[in-house]
């Protein structure tokens, strides 16, 4: 009568009220400390000064002043000669043709060249904003993942730990009625295995939260990645339909860069194609002579022609073509790449939200019935001790996969807005 009343009682005040017990004390400690919500840790990440976010912006800002430099034409050749000087006494007025000639010549590119250069710097420009755009997109999903694998670990520790506080109540429970001679050593024993496995889920879930926390720190800082995070579910907004997700896709970052350098060899081609045209000079000279001799004055234009293009300019434009056509092929690629992300994310989502569902009215249900009922047959003597800790050890397995399936389809939520985009991102 003893086995069926005191033990059975005290165990399933031990499972009822331990877990409780566990988590007002884990409210309390983390109102000690402000919690690091998801919100705050993607604000924190953008806002820091990362090399990683601020080094597109530096080589757009260079390459919009190296347009605006190569747009311009070349600086002005000033030439100073002292023709036909005389050797034997360096008279200025001796010779007819001494003189002191001063010059002045100027280039000019073939056809548009400088205007190619300028829409090809632009565009380059353009294609590092757009990788700055998509190391935001990058970071953001990065800092919510590493959120949420801190907020999974945490909340798993809570779990563990009150099923540990529970195992080992139990032990001092078994362990005082051993000392009476109305349990078997087995029965302790089985008790003592699983508080020790208990401890090494533990350690183990400390060391992936230290992990987790190491990476976060590398967008968030130290401080920021060592605060706890709030115990209820993250919200995050609902991505849109895939039909409207993926005509996003022309407008996602990752193109636009490839769309960049089409354009940027595009404007390649349209420079091969100018070196077809004469480039030419303007040279301008006067000639002073000495005593009441006249001065000279030379205007001339120097012009190249180009009449032996076959191994020059006909391979130049001919490279830059297919350099343009591998352009287009990166960007197709890249559009490919990411429908097939688009679509494999969103069946991920879908599909995770099934299982959550099933896991949330069918298995923990199940589970926590198997927890009651293992706990009736203990208190009656039908089953032995071992089969109520397997019972309770399998409902905490189920939480923590239901936890598990609610993360990655969390996960898989955030990589559809990183697909999206989000203006406040």
């Amino acid at each position: 009568m003893f086995r069926q009343i005191f033990p059975a009682t005290l165990v399933a005040f031990i499972l009822a009220v331990s877990a409780n017990a566990f988590a007002a004390q884990d409210t309390q400690n983390n109102t000690l400390h402000p919690l690091l919500t998801m919100e705050d840790a993607v604000r924190l990440a953008l806002s820091s000064d990362d090399p990683y976010l601020l080094q597109p912006t530096a080589r757009a800002e260079a390459l919009a002043d190296r347009a605006v430099a190569e747009s311009q034409l070349p600086d002005p050749k000033f030439r100073a000669t002292f023709a036909n000087w005389p050797t034997n006494n360096f008279s200025y007025t001796q010779e007819p043709m001494t003189q002191i000639q001063l010059g002045l010549s100027q280039s000019f590119p073939k056809g548009d060249t400088l205007e190619f250069n300028r829409q090809k710097r632009k565009a380059l420009a353009e294609r590092e904003q757009a990788i700055r755009d998509l190391r935001q997109r990058e970071v953001v999903l990065e800092t919510r993942s590493r959120w949420l694998d801190l907020y999974y670990w945490q909340a798993a520790r809570n779990k563990v730990q009150t099923s540990r506080q529970a195992i080992a109540e139990l032990v001092r429970v078994i362990e005082a009625i051993y000392a009476t001679g109305r349990e078997t050593s087995q029965d302790v024993l089985r008790a003592e295995l699983e508080l020790s496995l208990l401890d090494d889920r533990l350690v183990e879930i400390d060391r992936q939260s230290a992990m987790v926390r190491a990476h976060l720190a590398r967008r968030v800082g130290m401080s920021a990645a060592n605060r706890a995070v709030p115990d209820l579910t993250p919200a995050l907004r609902h991505p849109s339909d895939i039909a409207p997700l993926t005509d996003l896709l022309q407008s996602h970052p990752a193109v636009l860069i490839q769309e960049a350098s089409v354009s940027a060899a595009d404007k390649d081609v349209g420079i091969a194609a100018e070196q077809y045209k004469p480039g030419w000079a303007v040279n301008v000279g006067y000639g002073a002579r000495g005593a009441d001799r006249a001065d000279f004055a030379t205007v001339g234009v120097v012009m190249d022609v180009p009449l032996f293009t076959k191994k020059r300019q006909d391979k130049r434009l001919s490279a830059a073509k297919k350099d343009r056509q591998a352009a287009r092929l990166g960007r197709d690629s890249m559009l490919l790449d990411l429908k097939k992300k688009l679509d494999s994310s969103y069946a991920d989502w879908v599909r995770l939200q099934e299982r959550v569902n099933l896991y949330q009215s069918v298995v923990i249900k199940r589970a926590k019935e198997t927890t009651e009922a293992s706990l009736a047959s203990y208190q009656n003597g039908v089953s032995d001790f071992a089969e109520l800790v397997r019972a309770r050890l399998a409902e905490l397995d189920a939480e923590l996969k239901l936890l598990k399936l609610q993360n990655d389809r969390l996960k898989a939520q955030a990589q559809l807005l990183f697909l999206e985009g989000e203006e406040d991102a």
